[in-house]
C-alpha cells in the first residue's frame, strides 16, 4: 500500500487510489470485505472532498466584516433600515427531481433527465431580507436574471413593506455578495440603484462581502437555508407551489416570508457607458472603495 498512499503526512488522514476488488485480486486471494476491514484497522477510510479552500485572500477581509457590522449597528441604533440581498440558485418547474428526502408513503415520480426544454420556465428567486424584523420578501423572476431584476426586488420591498416599518428613513444599507449581477463590478447595478435612489429620495449605501465570503452575507443562512429545507423533497412542478413553499417558509425564531411573481422580461446585455457612469452621485468609502459606496439622489444641492 506504501506506493499508492497518499494524505496528510502530519494528519491521521490518509487515502489509496485503488478499490477494494483491485487489491483483493492484487493479493491473489481474500475478498474485498476483507481487504475493507484490514485498511480500516490502519486508518483508511472512504472520505469525500472537502470544501474549505476558498482562494485569494482579500487583503482587507477581517477590517470588512468588522467595518459592516460596526455600520450596521449605527443604522439600527438611528432607526435606519438594513436589508441582505442575493439571488438564490435558479429551478427548472416541472416534474423535476428535488434534492433531499420528506416521509410521505409514496415517492414522487418524476421526470429521468432534467431537459430544460421540458420545464414550464426557469424560476430564480431573489431575496430582500431585513434582519431587524426577521422579515424576507422573495420576488420569483422567469426570466433573464439581471441587476435590473435584483433593484426590482429592493423597489418592492420598500414600496410594500419598507416605507411602511421605516416611516422615517433617509438611508438604506443593502449587503450584498461581491461576485454575480448584484456585485461590486457591474455597472448596470450601480446605474439601476441611481434610479431607485432618485425615485425614493434615499441615500443608498451598498456593503459588499469579500470574494469567497458571501455565505458570511445573512440572506444565506438565515432564508434561503430554511426555503431549501423547506421544499426538500418536494418537485417544484409549478409556480404557485413554489411560491407556497418560500410564503410556508418559517422558523422558530418567527422568521416571515412574502413571496411574489416578476414576470417581467430584464434584457439582457444591456451595456452604461462612461457617460452614465461619470453622471452617478456615488461616493466611495476610504475603507475598500470598490466594496463600500453610497449613491445619493441627484438632486439639485446633492453631491
Amino acid at each position: 500500500m506504501e506506493a499508492e498512499t497518499g494524505g496528510d503526512p502530519e494528519g491521521r488522514a490518509k487515502y489509496t487510489r485503488s478499490s477494494l476488488r483491485t487489491l483483493a485480486k492484487r493479493l491473489g486471494r481474500g475478498c474485498a470485505m476483507t481487504v475493507g476491514r484490514l485498511l480500516e484497522a490502519h486508518d483508511y477510510s472512504l472520505k469525500t472532498n472537502i470544501k474549505r479552500l476558498i482562494g485569494k485572500v482579500h487583503p482587507q477581509r477581517d477590517r470588512q466584516y468588522r467595518f459592516i457590522q460596526r455600520l450596521k449597528r449605527r443604522f439600527v441604533r438611528h432607526g435606519q433600515p438594513v436589508i441582505s440581498v442575493d439571488a438564490k440558485k435558479s429551478e427548472l418547474i416541472g416534474d423535476f427531481k428535488n434534492a433531499g428526502r420528506r416521509y410521505c408513503r409514496t415517492a414522487d415520480v418524476v421526470n429521468t433527465y432534467d431537459f430544460p426544454s421540458e420545464a414550464q420556465c426557469r424560476a430564480t428567486p431573489y431575496g430582500v431580507y431585513d434582519q431587524a424584523a426577521n422579515h424576507a420578501l422573495v420576488s420569483v423572476g422567469t426570466h433573464a436574471v439581471t441587476a435590473e431584476l435584483a433593484v426590482s426586488a429592493i423597489r418592492r420591498w420598500w414600496v410594500q413593506v419598507g416605507q411602511r416599518r421605516y416611516p422615517h428613513a433617509h438611508h438604506l444599507l443593502i449587503e450584498a455578495d461581491a461576485g454575480g449581477f448584484n456585485g461590486y463590478r457591474p455597472r448596470l447595478w450601480k446605474r439601476a440603484l441611481q434610479q431607485l435612489a432618485n425615485d425614493t429620495d434615499l441615500a443608498i449605501t451598498v456593503c459588499h462581502y469579500p470574494s469567497g465570503a458571501s455565505k458570511w452575507n445573512p440572506i444565506e443562512h438565515r432564508l434561503f437555508s430554511q426555503i431549501s429545507r423547506n421544499w426538500a423533497g418536494h418537485p417544484l412542478r409549478t409556480l404557485p407551489i413554489m411560491l407556497g413553499f418560500i410564503r410556508g417558509t418559517t422558523t422558530t425564531t418567527g422568521l416571515a416570508v412574502e413571496a411574489v411573481l416578476d414576470t417581467a422580461d430584464y434584457q439582457k446585455g444591456i451595456q452604461v457607458t462612461p457617460q452614465e457612469m461619470a453622471a452617478l452621485n456615488i461616493r466611495r468609502r476610504r475603507l475598500c472603495p470598490d466594496l463600500n459606496y453610497t449613491i445619493r439622489p441627484n438632486k439639485p444641492g446633492n453631491s
